[in-house]
């Protein structure tokens, strides 16, 4: 288990965010990303719920999570009310990870996991593709 502080954290989180191609991001609308400490119940959520959001997990912790439209489901029509959120957990990659070189390495791939579910790739083609 390695920690870090809150400021640390959010500094590798946007390092991750620094090392993803402009083009990338520049195609994001409409998204915040943050950091919390622990997921919620509502992070958790449960399988069967229809809205049940898609994240990254390490065993059974909850390490990130997109929440919202993919841009392939905003295809049908998006009124760009409230943003879409990915959410990044510090606790879980604490717990999961014993070095801050992995916890950098793990955030950045966590980070782009939660953007390929804004691109609408599935947990089965991240996975493939080592996210």
């Amino acid at each position: 288990m390695f920690q870090m502080s809150d400021e640390e954290f959010q500094a590798v989180i946007e390092e991750a965010l620094d090392a993803i191609p402009d083009q990338f991001l520049q195609a994001l609308q409409n998204i915040a990303i943050v950091m919390e400490d622990e997921p919620n119940e509502y992070h958790l959520g449960t399988p069967d719920d229809p809205f049940y959001p898609e994240g990254s997990y390490c065993d059974d912790e909850l390490l990130g999570l997109f929440d919202g439209l993919s841009i392939v489901e905003r295809a049908d029509g998006y009124d760009d009310d409230l943003p879409d959120v990915i959410t990044i957990f510090k606790g879980p990659h604490e717990r999961c990870f014993d070095s801050r070189e992995e916890v950098v390495e793990e955030v950045g791939k966590t980070v782009i996991h939660e953007i390929g579910h804004y691109f609408g790739i599935d947990d089965e083609r991240l996975y493939e593709m080592g996210y």
